[in-house]
């Protein structure tokens, strides 16, 4: 029997047809691929724009911070602290690739939050400012009807007195700008703690024309890094709210009810660390305020 012979040019045919399926299927691939990569570099610049956004958003943020500022020292700790937190956090932003999603909308959660912190600073400063306000044109108030009762008659007596309560709330005597500074052997202002002779408080006792006129002394108690008070030979007790306590040192002052500003001096004390410094200012009715010293 004769074997049946398949002709050449049969194979080279399916041949030909199979170079042709797959340079189809080739070319699908490269354009399914050249597809997915101008998706994904679609998607990375919008990403990048993205965050280039929040930067941007992050920035203005770190702006508004820096205009904002009040009369009041315990707001001005808590603007510092916030305006550390949006410089952190552009930082982090900066650092972080676009393409962390999860990063990129946490930071946006976080931007969301430090301006509603701002939005409440922004209200405390204003209620505050009406506040003192509202209180300096009351104590302006009791002063004129106090001084008006004194001329009138015996039936204006109760007036006075309902009002003397409100005149003594005004009279304590605040202070405002303590400052807290170290002072070399050559009487120049340092920052080195192998340096430091002595410490300087410096302040302001502010205005009150309602406050007792006369003598008067300021107490500071300045406390090492360590929270240990820092006391020389000449350290003295005084009484405030009823409980002794030992100060720094003191100073006595002739308050007349102007604004007066005076400078206490701690010396004698024989070693200085590094770390930071605290000091508390009193007089024998209330607490003038606080201050800190980073020495080096």
């Amino acid at each position: 029997m004769e074997e049946k012979r398949v002709p050449a040019d049969t194979g080279i045919g399916t041949q030909k047809k199979i170079v042709i399926v797959l340079a189809a299927v080739a070319v699908i691939l490269a354009a399914v691929l050249a597809y997915i990569w101008i998706q994904k570099s679609s998607l990375v610049n919008e990403l990048n724009l993205e965050k280039e956004d929040l930067t941007a958003q992050m920035i203005a943020l770190q702006n508004d911070y820096a205009s904002l500022s009040s009369d009041y020292d315990s707001i001005n700790l808590q603007l510092d602290s916030s305006r550390e937190e949006v410089s952190q956090l552009i930082e982090r932003i900066k650092k972080t690739d676009a393409t962390n999603r999860a990063k990129i909308r946490q930071y946006e959660k976080e931007l969301g939050t430090l301006r509603s912190i701002m939005r409440n600073y922004i209200v405390q400063i204003d209620s505050l400012n009406t506040l003192n306000m509202k209180l300096t044109a009351d104590a302006a108030a009791a002063r004129k009807e106090a001084a008006e009762s004194r001329r009138q008659s015996e039936e204006l007596s109760k007036t006075v007195e309902d009002l003397s309560g409100q005149v003594a709330v005004g009279s304590v005597i605040k202070g405002r700008g303590i400052v807290l500074e170290a002072y070399n052997a050559s009487n120049k202002i340092t920052d080195r703690s192998s340096r430091v002779v002595r410490l300087m408080t410096t302040l302001s006792l502010v205005e009150n024309e309602l406050a007792p006129k006369g003598p008067l002394r300021v107490y500071i108690r300045v406390k090492g890094p360590d929270g240990i008070l820092l006391t020389n030979g000449t350290q003295r007790t005084f009484d405030f709210n009823g409980e002794p306590m030992i100060c720094s040192a003191s100073r006595e002052v002739d308050y007349q009810g102007s604004e007066v500003e005076l400078s206490i001096y701690l010396n004698d004390i024989s070693e200085y660390v590094k770390g930071i410094y605290t000091v508390d200012v009193y007089t024998e009715q209330a607490l003038l305020g606080s201050a800190e010293l980073m020495l080096r």
